[in-house]
């Protein structure tokens, strides 16, 4: 139950791995309101400044939706093959091209994170941090990635594939924030929201 003294801290993704994440920490926010936003990326637009604008524009879309003291989280992650944005695997046709062209590589995984206050509170600091990971994948056999795909975890995961899923089993090495692959790096979040000024005897975090 929220505390009424102190801003809500509501955050903007309806996303189960960023709500466990938080809560593995011990923050549990007061609501979540996904932003329903357009995230197509720009033509010639790389893999961290699209990050850092999606999860702006999530942040900035559901602070301008209330219309009381809260901060918002806003969060977006990106697996990138170079300067090439890999989508969010919606079907398994397009699951299986991101697993191929992942398979015995190294590739990033950039994670933005913006904590944008509403405008009624106006103690509070818009903040963001930018984290990039690196994920290195063994090489997939056919009969491996057939077995990813059957399993289905792959669904609505950008890169179609999940840290925390059975895709582990293949990741040879993770170097960076592993929260942060998995969608909310918890260290510069936490960072984040200690530096919010809080009324004295009031905090989000444990």
């Amino acid at each position: 139950m929220a505390d009424s003294s102190r801003p809500a801290l509501i955050l903007a993704s309806a996303s189960p791995r960023r709500i466990a994440l938080l809560r593995q920490i011990g923050v549990e926010p007061d609501a979540i309101c996904p932003a329903d936003l357009d995230e197509t990326p720009r033509k010639d637009e790389l893999p961290r400044p699209y990050a850092l604008r999606m999860a702006r524009s999530k942040a900035a879309h559901v602070a301008a939706s209330h219309d009381r003291p809260a901060l918002i989280i806003g969060a977006d992650t990106v697996v990138a093959a170079g300067r090439r944005i890999l989508p969010k695997a919606e079907d398994a046709d397009t699951a299986r091209r991101c697993l191929m062209l992942l398979s015995g590589r190294r590739h990033r995984v950039i994670t933005a994170i913006v904590c944008q206050p509403t405008e009624q509170w106006t103690k509070g600091r818009c903040c963001e941090r930018v984290v990039e990971s690196h994920v290195t994948f063994n090489r997939l056999t056919t009969r491996q990635i057939d077995a990813l795909i059957d399993g289905g975890d792959w669904h609505g995961k950008a890169g179609g594939y999940g840290l925390q899923g059975q895709a582990a089993a293949f990741i040879r090495q993770v170097g960076g924030s592993p929260s942060g692959v998995i969608g909310l790096p918890l260290f510069e979040t936490a960072q984040l929201l200690r530096g919010q000024p809080l009324p004295a005897g009031q905090h989000w975090l444990p």
